[in-house]
């Protein structure tokens, strides 16, 4: 087993699927604690302040989708994946309008769970260099992770932050929902180009006034220092 990575907390009330995922995650490293309720789980994870979430959707008590909202109502922006038994669009839009980072359908491989929390954290605490980004008013400090909207700081899911720090790199240049995909989730065909718009959608609301983001219609987005900018939403 590899060096401790830090505790990783399941919500998961299917006996079989909580066992998997320990094993697996235990294997890579990580410590883990499961809870089968979401009452509870919702109490451990503020007790025991995880690394990461592993949270069921359809958990007894509180459902997981309760769960995720209250800890974004408090400010707790720890990763987020969801679990479902559904593969239904309206769910994951759902999941990531409330703050998620990732989404997975069951039955899934207890190898590509592992991986999802690894890309996750790497890029939430990995190494990164002292750089600052910085767009009109908006402001992407990369090796602290945090933003800023003309001078306010702005919480922002691990997902949002890498999207808009990918696009922030290079302001002007339209990057499709493919290279969008690919670049900041490492997956071309991930959920669809709908992944990206709800993601965009829910920076533009926390960034207001201030977003640099533009829309291409028919092409995907950019950000932009002009507040008029060109935008042209052809994209939802």
């Amino acid at each position: 087993m590899e060096e401790d990575r830090g505790l990783v907390l399941v919500a998961e009330d299917e006996q079989a699927i909580a066992d998997l995922e320990r094993l697996y995650l235990a294997r890579a490293g990580y410590g883990v604690h499961v809870e089968r309720d979401g009452a509870a789980a919702l109490e451990q994870i503020r007790r025991l302040r995880p690394v990461a979430i592993v949270l069921d959707v359809g958990l007894p008590g509180l459902d997981g989708v309760e769960i995720c909202r209250r800890l974004r109502e408090a400010d707790d922006w720890t990763p987020v994946i969801f679990v479902t038994a559904r593969d239904d669009e309206v769910d994951r839009v759902l999941g990531l309008e409330l703050g998620a980072d990732d989404y997975l359908t069951k039955p899934f491989s207890p190898r590509e769970l592992v991986a999802r929390i690894r890309s996750i954290l790497r890029r939430t605490a990995g190494p990164q260099a002292p750089r600052v980004l910085s767009v009109g008013t908006v402001r992407l400090d990369l090796g602290r992770r945090t933003a800023e909207a003309e001078g306010l700081p702005v919480q922002l899911t691990a997902m949002e932050f890498d999207l808009l720090a990918h696009l922030m790199s290079q302001p002007g240049r339209v990057f499709s929902r493919e290279q969008l995909l690919a670049a900041v989730w490492g997956q071309a065909d991930y959920g669809g180009g709908r992944t990206v718009d709800v993601h965009v959608a829910q920076l533009r609301a926390k960034l207001g006034a201030a977003s640099p983001l533009r829309t291409t219609r028919g092409v995907g987005y950019s950000v932009a220092a002009d507040p008029a900018g060109t935008e042209r939403r052809g994209l939802p």
